[in-house]
């Protein structure tokens, strides 16, 4: 079972109007005519499917004022958590519409997932295998109050980036600030830790991810963060070898992004697709196994359809469905089928097991 940590599935549909459940195809030939300024798709359902994925963690994206007017957007703190509470509607209604999707976010549903993927299906016969979705929210501001995440939490989400930008919780990496967490960051730290969230370094700042690596009592992930040491020019986007190792002594899961600019020193968006290669994907994941002596902390969190589309992912990659290329790659690296197998999804499989268990 192929895992991927992070997919905006609720932002395609409710910002680009992406109906999903359509053949991937179909939605790039609607696209043509009416092109989408996030770039061509590469995520629909049917494509998980082709592709083996069986779980997801999805995002809860709520957009900040200064950014691009978008459907996303939000001014208030009431805004913002109209916005989030509208995407977490939406998994929730293609659950209770679609008997093959489940809403995962305890040991129990985990498992079920799981059992489901071993066996082969006819699709004009069988229904198919479950697709696992864990919501998470990246950028807290949809909560409005830190009392608040216990009703989250009752709905399904299990999983928070504090920061996207700049949040009134946390500082974002995309900015020159050196603040970390605010007082009311350290609130939302602490009561998450209460409850069980999983917290997403992803996004923020340097100070800010050392002091939840340092301070929060919970499980850790970086669901979709690739190596400075080998994109230095996205910054602090990406990680330092110093917050990798933190994060590896920690327990925590890193999820590689398949957008070339984070994977390509110096790469833009004026650049040919196929300047980037699996190979520049492969060296993210190693690099990782090499800086924390292991495969235990390495995933993928691809974040397709995340800002960009087809002509910005490496070049054997058509869309969602090609994830198990990366296996093969680094199959012919010489990794073991044992950490092929954590890599490409048991790895992210654990972590959630030991944060529910």
């Amino acid at each position: 079972m192929i895992v991927d940590a992070h997919l905006d599935l609720a932002y395609s549909y409710i910002e680009n109007g992406r109906e999903l459940f359509a053949d991937l195809e179909d939605l790039r030939a609607y696209e043509r005519a009416k092109p989408c300024p996030d770039g061509i798709a590469t995520v629909t359902f049917p494509e998980l499917r082709k592709g083996k994925v069986g779980l997801v963690i999805a995002s809860i994206f709520a957009c900040p004022p200064d950014e691009p007017a978008r459907e996303v957007n939000y001014h208030t703190p009431d805004q913002a958590y109209a916005v989030g509470l509208r995407q977490l509607d939406y998994y929730h209604r293609i659950a209770d519409e679609n008997q093959s999707i489940r809403l995962v976010g305890d040991v129990a549903m985990l498992q079920e997932v799981i059992d489901h993927q071993n066996y082969e299906y006819d699709p004009a016969e069988d229904s198919p295998p479950l697709l696992g979705i864990v919501p998470m929210m990246e950028g807290a501001d949809p909560v409005r109050d830190p009392a608040e995440l216990e009703e989250w939490w009752e709905r399904g989400l299990r999983i928070i980036a504090p920061a996207w930008d700049d949040t009134r919780y946390a500082k974002g990496a995309w900015r020159s600030s050196r603040d970390g967490f605010s007082k009311d960051g350290f609130a939302l730290m602490e009561v998450m830790a209460d409850i069980g969230f999983i917290l997403d370094v992803t996004h923020l700042n340097e100070p800010a991810t050392f002091e939840a690596l340092e301070r929060y009592e919970g499980n850790l992930i970086a669901s979709h963060s690739n190596s400075r040491h080998l994109a230095p020019h996205v910054d602090e986007r990406n990680l330092s070898d110093s917050q990798t190792r933190l994060l590896g002594e920690r327990g925590g899961v890193i999820g590689i992004a398949l957008y070339n600019r984070f994977l390509k020193k110096n790469y833009t968006k004026t650049d040919r697709k196929e300047t980037v290669t699996l190979d520049d994907v492969a060296a993210h994941i190693d690099h990782y196994c090499q800086l924390l002596g292991s495969a235990d902390h390495v995933g993928i969190g691809s974040d397709l359809d995340g800002g960009f589309g087809f002509a910005d992912i490496p070049a054997e990659l058509n869309s969602v469905a090609d994830l198990g290329l990366i296996g093969e790659k680094l199959k012919e690296r010489g990794y073991e089928a044992a950490d092929i197998g954590k890599i490409m999804g048991g790895n992210w499989v654990a972590l959630l097991q030991r944060a529910w268990g």
